[in-house]
């Protein structure tokens, strides 16, 4: 199915495609219709223009690919599947996110990755392409997120206060130089080698999408962020 989306309210635009069986749904000249791919389980969306927020939450094993930025929570708790965003991304991307993977050819904005989790063999991965706002990874609980800072020309990719009350999981980030004043739950080490197998695939994965030698890329120097477990859970995770 083709839809062209020019001036369509973004309820009509939903129940149209849910009404569908096609498994192939191509939507042209988005402009903040809200809530696409929803709850979805099997099929395939390619978008075209910029999609409203909400863009494929609570997926369960789902595609999207948009040729387009998108705006605020995508994959917002979503569980299976792949979001493929061939722009930048707005706020709390992946927010609470339980599986699937979703990968950001540029920027992403505040509050990337707040609270996703890991539960036996689901995995999440968040990988962005170029740098991060602001509380990137924020109460952290499982899964992986990698900033490649492919713009930062080797400078920290972040804003302020990544990791802030993480308590599990991995952020990993593409710069020349360990970051400094992270919060006391965080601890910055050199990326080691079963880092480096745990990124690769993702790292080919956004290649492929995208462009560029993965093999290069992971040849670069790369920090780690993890979980500091003499923090503890204390306070909500917040700290004196």
């Amino acid at each position: 199915m083709i839809l062209d989306a020019t001036g369509i309210y973004y309820q009509q635009l939903n129940e149209t495609i849910r009404a569908s069986e096609d498994t192939d749904i191509i939507v042209r000249n988005l402009c903040g219709q809200r809530y696409i791919g929803c709850g979805e389980k099997a099929r395939s969306f390619t978008l075209y223009g910029t999609p409203g927020n909400g863009l494929g939450q609570y997926m369960d094993g789902a595609t999207v690919e948009v040729f387009g930025n998108c705006q605020e929570s995508v994959g917002d708790t979503m569980n299976a599947g792949e979001i493929v965003i061939h722009g930048h991304c707005g706020d709390a991307c992946g927010y609470g996110m339980r599986g699937g993977r979703i990968l950001i050819e540029g920027n992403v904005g505040y509050r990337a990755g707040i609270h996703m989790k890991a539960y036996m063999d689901h995995h999440p991965v968040l990988v962005v392409g170029g740098t991060a706002g602001s509380f990137l990874g924020e109460y952290l609980a499982g899964g992986l997120i990698a900033v490649l800072g492919r713009d930062a020309g080797g400078a920290y990719p972040c804003r302020f206060f990544c990791g802030t009350g993480m308590h599990g999981g991995k952020i990993i980030l593409r710069c020349d130089e360990a970051p400094t004043g992270l919060p006391r739950q965080v601890l910055v080490r050199e990326m080691q080698d079963g880092d480096r197998e745990e990124l690769a695939p993702h790292v080919r994965a956004y290649c492929e999408r995208f462009g560029g030698s993965p093999d290069e890329l992971l040849g670069e120097r790369f920090y780690v962020l993890t979980p500091n477990p003499e923090a503890g859970y204390r306070q909500l995770y917040t700290f004196e």
